[in-house]
Formats: C-alpha cells, sequence, structure tokens
C-alpha cells in the first residue's frame, strides 16, 4: 500500500530526494565507510516525518517491539540482517534469550515477541523468551490472535549467568527499554552478550544527547550531499530540570520554546515556507509518546503547562524533569484520509521494513504515538535498497521508500555516535 503525497508531484521534498538519488553512489559508499568505524545499534526503529519541505527522525527507539507489524514479504531481510549482526557478535552462538518488558499482558506486543521469536530461529538460533518480572513465578503459555502461542519462563541467574531452566543462551537481546531502571540481575554477566548495552536503556539515554549526534551527522551528510541539514534535521534546545507546577519552571520552560521558535521561523522564512511553525515539549528520557506536548505559540504554554502537569505525572510515573523542545515536523502523509506516519525498522546496518503510524484522530501537526492508533505495513516490496533513477520525484514509492531509510541510517548512525559517547567502559566516558 502507497500513501497519498500531499505534496507528491511538487515541493522541495521532490528536489531532496532527486539530490539523495543523484548522490546514491556517494551515500552508500558513506555509510560503508562509517560502519568501519563505528558499530550500529543491533536493532532500532525511527519515526520519520515527512513536512513536504523536510523530511527528518524526531524519534529514535532502540528497543523496538512492533517487530509483527512489518510486511510478511520482508521476513527474508530481517532474517538475513539478524545473521549478519549475530555473526559479527558471537558467531558461535547457539542460543539466545529475549527479555521482554516486565508487563507481557498485551497480546499485541506479545505478538511481537513471537515474530522475534520467529525471525532467530529462522537466523539458526534457539531462542527462549525470558521475563524478569520478579512477578513471573513460573512458566506462562498464553495464546495469541493468529492461533500461535508463546511461553514467557522466569529467568534464572547461576554463577554470573542469566538464563532459563535448562537454557544457558550466548546472548541475551533485550526488549525492555530499562525505563523504571536497570536491574541487578542484568548486571556484571559473564562471558554472555548483552544486546542493546545497559546504557542504551532510558535510564541513562537522553534525547538531547541522541539528537546532538543527529545533527553531527546532518551536518557530515548535508556536506556530502549538497543539502542544507536543516532539511533532514529537527532543530532542538535543551530545557534541563522543569518543574511544571511552578513559575520558575515556566519561565524555565517559555525561554527554550521561545528560543526554538526564533530559529525555526528564521528557516521557515528562508525557504519562504507558509506552513504555521511548532514545536513539541518532550520527555528528555523517554521515546514513549505519553506525556508529549504541542506548543503553536508560546501564549499556548501557560494552559498547556497546567494540562501537562497531571500528563507527564501520570505518563511517566513522575519521573520526568528533564525535557526538550524539539521542532515539530508537520507530516502530510495520508492514509484513507487519516494522519499517517512513516516508521522504519532496521537491524545490524541495515533497513529491514515499516509501517505507517496512523491516527484518524490526529491532526498533521500532533504526536500520532498515542491511544488510537493503527498500523499499516510500508510498501517495501521492491526493497529500499533498489530505488529506480529516472523516475520523476514523486512519482515512485521505491524512490521515497529509499529517501526513508537513508534518513533512518542517518538516525541509526548517530544513535552509534551516542552510544560510543555514553558507553562507561569508553576512557573518554564523561
Amino acid at each position: 500500500m502507497v500513501p497519498h503525497l500531499v505534496t507528491a508531484l511538487t515541493g522541495p521534498i521532490n528536489e531532496l530526494e532527486q539530490r539523495l538519488l543523484d548522490a546514491m553512489p556517494a551515500i552508500e559508499r558513506w555509510f560503508r565507510l562509517e560502519w568501519m568505524e563505528h558499530t550500529p545499534p543491533f536493532y532500532s526503529s525511527v519515526d520519520v516525518r515527512n513536512a513536504g519541505f523536510k523530511l527528518a527522525p524526531v524519534a529514535t527507539n532502540l528497543f523496538p517491539d512492533g517487530w509483527n507489524n512489518l510486511a510478511p514479504s520482508m521476513l527474508p531481510l530481517a532474517v538475513q540482517a539478524a545473521m549478519a549482526a549475530i555473526e559479527k557478535i558471537c558467531p558461535e552462538a547457539r542460543n539466545l534469550l529475549v527479555v521482554p518488558q516486565n508487563d507481557v499482558r498485551n497480546s499485541f506486543y506479545l505478538s511481537n515477541l513471537a515474530q522475534l521469536r520467529r525471525i532467530f530461529h529462522m537466523a539458526g538460533l534457539n531462542v527462549r523468551i525470558g521475563s524478569i518480572s520478579p512477578d513471573l513465578k513460573k512458566t506462562m503459555t498464553i495464546a495469541l490472535p493468529d492461533g500461535d502461542s508463546i511461553d514467557v519462563e522466569p529467568v534464572v541467574r547461576t554463577k554470573g549467568r542469566l538464563g532459563v531452566k535448562h537454557f544457558d543462551p550466548c546472548t541475551i537481546l533485550l526488549n525492555n527499554d530499562l525505563a523504571a531502571g536497570i536491574p541487578g540481575i542484568l548486571e556484571d554477566l559473564h562471558e554472555q552478550y548483552l544486546l542493546p548495552p545497559l546504557h542504551a536503556g532510558w535510564s541513562t539515554r537522553r534525547n538531547s544527547k541522541h539528537m546532538k549526534c543527529f545533527e553531527e551527522v546532518a551536518k557530515r551528510f548535508g556536506k556530502l550531499t549538497g543539502v542544507d541539514s536543516w532539511l533532514i534535521n529537527p532543530l532542538f534546545e535543551k530545557c534541563g530540570s522543569v518543574d511544571f507546577s511552578s513559575s520558575a519552571g515556566a519561565q524555565t520552560l517559555a525561554a527554550a520554546v521561545d528560543a526554538a521558535f526564533v530559529r525555526v521561523k528564521k528557516k521557515y522564512k528562508e525557504y519562504g515556507i507558509k506552513e504555521r511553525p511548532f514545536v513539541v515539549v518532550k520527555a528528555d528520557n523517554s521515546a514513549n509518546g505519553m506525556g508529549v506536548m504541542t506548543v503553536r505559540d508560546v501564549k499556548e504554554l501557560d494552559t498547556l503547562r497546567l494540562k501537562a502537569v497531571a500528563r507527564f505525572n501520570d505518563a511517566l510515573a513522575g519521573t520526568v524533569h528533564d525535557v526538550i523542545v524539539q521542532e515539530g515536523v508537520l507530516t502530510h502523509e495520508r492514509m484513507n484520509d487519516a494522519v499517517a506516519e512513516p516508521v522504519v525498522y532496521l537491524m545490524d546496518r541495515y533497513v529491514v521494513g515499516g509501517f505507517y503510524r496512523v491516527h484518524a484522530e490526529r491532526g498533521e501537526d500532533e504526536n500520532l504515538n498515542a491511544p488510537g492508533s493503527r498500523y499499516v505495513p510500508l510498501a517495501f516490496a521492491e526493497s529500499t535498497h533498489l530505488p529506480q533513477p529516472g523516475m520523476r520525484p514523486g512519482a515512485s514509492a521505491p524512490n521515497r521508500f529509499y529517501m526513508y531509510g537513508v534518513i533512518a541510517r542517518l538516525a541509526m548512525l548517530a544513535a552509534s555516535y551516542e552510544l560510543e559517547a555514553t558507553d562507561p567502559e569508553a576512557e573518554n566516558y564523561a
């Protein structure tokens, strides 16, 4: 299924598409050289927004769920990528333990685990699902909507190794974002590979660090392709610690929002963009769509701030103190008249598919990662790695999806920079 692009045949996005297609050999070589120097995250997903004049990532998740939303035709790509990723880390790997979120009652999330199990089983691994939830005392077998079932087993730690009963894995795949903190049971493991590393979890990770790294990547990519990096990079302001209920917090937030608007409006004026700019206030330590606040005018802040007090505290259990202000990126894509945004899935350094997040009750300047959203597999049938040179910009789905894949890979590269910079075992860790 191909989206209805409001800006399908006109506008700056087509010029950007053409530039990326023209530079394709240089782009692929550049990525290849980057991956010789940097290690990609084991897997990731990237929310991308197409504003018609700008195409940018707005969130990068290093513990992606939703693998069950990918088109079945993408399974071979995912399996090949899984083989490549595992081969680099542990070529002799035989057993893989997947550690899920503690709450596994959601059938959609369980279907995601079943798909991950399927991918790695087809990649040549024995796969078990082991929960670190202290509430799980015995194996739980759960039926899935498609007729399949999944066993979730309590983990067992023995002699510094993590596994489940009668199963000793060499590799442990986290599908738990560690937002509540790093449990001791995952620390100091003996001769086991833990993927992603613990410092990729939201107990230590920060959106502001990722966006700073992406800014660096976007500037370098812009020089390579002759593209203004702003066309692929959402500007941001780090707001720091904010008490939404206090006047001092209100002033801090207002100053950051105002600074962001000044920068965004300057770029809109430079490009003659008539759309109304907006910014997004969100937690610095979460990719969770809950608690995101869209601001269209600084004057709205007082009213929005009071609403946000309850929203942020409820959504993130009162843990949010650090927030960022991010340039809002419109989404001009539609799926059956509902607002949509592409989410691209990656494993190792490869694009393996994606889907549209669709929300019929949200506007083009609002967060779509919210209750009521649904998912439609991306039309990657002709592969993101096989664009069609010579086609008119905006007229070819493979070309448009190639462009999405490039932007997602830039975000993945930024994540690799981020993880290197925040590695507690690295000498330059700060």
